[in-house]
């Protein structure tokens, strides 16, 4: 039996803002059903490299093939960013329509779903996420934590086949970290492919297959959650995480 293709391929990947250059050769694979963390200081590239694989960024130059596709050369970015959910650090909920319109316009404009099915798959995510009872509520009268749960929920309804996280929670206040992090356990228990940015060091060793560790634009290290916090190789890594430990 040969081995599946992974669900998304990076293959030196370079990106670079004016002279700065933030991603220096960018290799790495993701499986169908794993959930793959991305770790590292501010400015090592992280949410470069997921703006990239979203398309929000272009590479300068190499491949990311996603679902058999080098998704740099594609002609439809809409149709392919319709299969990958992506959710920010800052919501972007749109605060002129209630929370249960914020899941059902985008599934009747993207995927052309009539309003009676649009609603009751968003009620569904809804109240997979906790948030069924808010369906009526402006999304500026929530609280963050609220919002990222919509916002999770929203992309959900567009059936991603991948999703990226952005650093999720780390707009929130500590007491609404779990409650985000606990719907994103249970998307990865459900076998949901996910890339996540975070500084949630515990989430990253407890949900992870796979953490990638990222220093000043490149992979310093990758493996098991039990390899990277146990048995790093690397001395970059060591410090980094020691200054997570000791903070």
């Amino acid at each position: 039996m040969t081995e599946a293709a992974p669900l998304v391929q990076i293959r030196d990947i370079h990106k670079s803002f004016g002279a700065l250059e933030v991603l220096k050769g960018i290799d790495f694979d993701v499986n169908e059903g794993q959930v793959v963390t991305l770790i590292g200081r501010s400015g090592s590239g992280k949410s470069t490299l997921l703006r990239c694989i979203n398309l929000l960024e272009k590479p300068d130059s190499g491949s990311i093939t996603v679902f058999g596709e080098d998704i740099t050369k594609t002609k439809n970015v809409n149709t392919y960013r319709a299969k990958v959910g992506m959710c920010f650090q800052q919501f972007n909920l749109f605060n002129n329509m209630n929370v249960l319109n914020n899941c059902v316009r985008p599934q009747m404009k993207v995927l052309h779903v009539n309003k009676a099915e649009a609603t009751e798959k968003a009620m569904h995510y809804l109240k997979q996420v906790g948030m069924e009872n808010f369906a009526n509520a402006d999304p500026r009268m929530i609280s963050g934590g609220q919002k990222q749960r919509v916002a999770i929920a929203r992309a959900l309804c567009m059936s991603p086949k991948l999703m990226l996280f952005d650093e999720p929670t780390s707009a929130l206040d500590p007491e609404m970290v779990g409650e985000v992090l606990n719907v994103m356990k249970d998307l990865a228990k459900e076998g949901l492919t996910m890339i996540v940015v975070t500084h949630e060091m515990s989430f990253a060793r407890e949900v992870s297959d796979k953490v990638v560790f990222m220093a000043d634009g490149v992979i310093e290290e990758e493996g098991t959650p039990d390899k990277i916090f146990t048995h790093p190789d690397s001395e970059v890594t060591r410090s980094f995480l020691n200054s997570f430990i000791n903070h």
